[in-house]
């Protein structure tokens, strides 16, 4: 009687002995992983700061972050250049028009149609931008032309065709068809993620030339700065040497020395910015006016508004030194803050380009970048005093719907790329409809909102399937009903 007893309970515990022994190796196990990852993370943030720093990162990492970042930092930029625009414009605007409000609404119609451009970019697909870049430069080239033969002149360039009412500033464009058009001619080059630039200077080449000499036959060196900026941008995703970088820039310098040469204009305003001061009432003015409105803003400005320059100091101070006008306004932290917010959409770009294997998505998210990022460094240079006056507005501060559509379009397109990221479609599923699709579902406009998606629909649908049709139920309660009554 013993010993079979004695061997069930002995027999039984041998196999919970050896659960027990697989459970503590697995535990150790994972204790080591642990301390192996830990050595390799370093030591734990100690402190508020480390324990911010950490939080910051585990942010930044997250799959939507750069779409966040684009979109955040681009609604923040514009809606603080429609209230610059308002503030800065006024006056100008009342004693030209009559209505201080002139130049604000023209710059609220382009807001009104530069969004819904945007939205619809951040929607295509990637082949739609590789296919436009071709049309698009064709149309740049012939708008150009169109400059040098229709165009009007204004303070020594001639930069605009004159439409009834409206201005078009054909270079603006120009800069979104150089992107997208030198992304895909290298792109289409690409064999497993590289290039090889020695083959692609011949067809990218003279068409950066051709768009440069046709911007600077209208006398616009700035504009033809940031086509460099960007074509110089492209060839460093390609991994092109450094001697060809320098060779670019000395052409680059030769270039900018001819044509200072050429224009007496141009000499002028470079005195006026090696020697502002002596030259304040002539050619430093506008860098004299700007840096006095910039100092009188101190740290946090003398308000929204109350500005002084503004008043017929500062010229195209709507424009080409809003910078100086926020300053004053909004003081040092306003003026840090329009830098932050560049610096972040520069991050935003850069991310979306390292974070891609794609060589178009890389190439082009790049040049776009470094275009309105570039741009906007040279602007505020130019008006703090660092580079010369080149003419060339703020992106999405600075009044001119020329140069705000080809902005808000080529930041539509980082939206588009920056949903194609790792793990960015997945975040975007599981965060459901937006609030458009959300108010159309209410007004039962959208029923694609209102359905369920297929993963919470199969467990409905096994449910139901257990089930009774809902007419054999109804029809069983009927005959009760019935049996009841008789």
């Amino acid at each position: 009687m013993t010993g079979p007893a004695a061997t069930g309970p002995a027999g039984a515990a041998a196999p919970r002995k050896t659960d027990r022994q697989r459970a503590d190796r697995a535990e150790a196990d994972r204790k080591e992983a642990d301390r192996k990852e830990a050595d390799r993370r370093g030591p734990e943030p100690v402190g508020w700061a480390a324990a911010q720093l950490a939080a910051l990162r585990e942010l930044l990492g997250r799959p939507l972050t750069s779409y966040h970042l684009v979109l955040g930092c681009s609604a923040l930029l514009l809606a603080l250049g429609l209230m610059m625009v308002l503030s800065a414009s006024s006056i100008e605007a009342l004693q030209r028009t009559g209505d201080p409000f002139y130049w604000f609404l023209k710059q609220v119609t382009s807001v009104a149609i530069g969004l819904p451009l945007m939205w619809i970019c951040a929607r295509l697909p990637q082949r739609f931008f590789r296919l436009a870049g071709y049309p698009l430069m064709g149309l740049s080239i012939l708008g150009l032309l169109m400059v040098i033969f229709l165009g009007q002149e204004l303070l020594g360039a001639q930069r605009w065709i004159v439409i009834g009412p409206f201005s078009v500033q054909p270079s603006e464009p120009a800069k979104l068809a150089l992107v997208l058009w030198g992304a895909d001619l290298l792109a289409t080059r690409a064999r497993g993620g590289r290039i090889e630039w020695r083959q692609l200077l011949i067809p990218l080449m003279p068409g950066v030339a051709l768009l440069a000499v046709l911007v600077m036959l209208g006398r616009d060196l700035g504009t033809t700065l940031v086509l460099m900026l960007i074509f110089l941008a492209l060839l460093w995703v390609v991994g092109a040497p450094v001697r060809l970088f320098g060779g670019i820039l000395a052409l680059l310098v030769l270039a900018t020395a001819t044509m200072i040469i050429a224009e007496p204009y141009r000499l002028d305003r470079l005195t006026g910015f090696l020697h502002p001061w002596d030259t304040a009432q002539d050619e430093g003015f506008q860098s004299v006016q700007g840096l006095m409105a910039i100092g009188s803003g101190g740290w946090f400005g003398i308000g929204l508004g109350q500005s002084r320059q503004k008043w017929n100091y500062v010229p195209h101070a709507e424009s080409d030194f809003i910078f100086s006008i926020i300053g004053e306004e909004l003081g040092l932290m306003g003026t840090l803050v329009v830098i932050a917010l560049f610096g972040l959409l520069g991050y935003a770009g850069l991310r979306i380009a390292m974070r891609t294997k794609d060589p178009f998505v890389r190439l082009s998210a790049t040049a776009a970048t470094a275009w309105v990022c570039g741009q906007a460094v040279v602007n505020i240079g130019a008006v703090i005093g660092v580079f010369p006056v080149t003419g060339i507005p703020l992106p999405l501060v600075s009044y001119g719907g020329s140069a705000l559509l080809p902005t808000l379009s080529a930041l539509g397109m980082l939206l588009s790329f920056a949903k194609q990221e790792p793990g960015a479609a997945e975040a975007l599923a599981a965060r459901g409809p937006g609030p458009a699709a959300r108010a159309l579902s209410w007004l039962g406009l959208n029923g694609r909102a209102r359905r369920r998606p297929a993963a919470s629909r199969a467990p409905v649908r096994q449910r139901a399937a257990r089930r009774e049709p809902r007419g054999d139920i109804r029809d069983g309660i009927r005959e009760n009903i019935r049996e009841n009554r008789e």
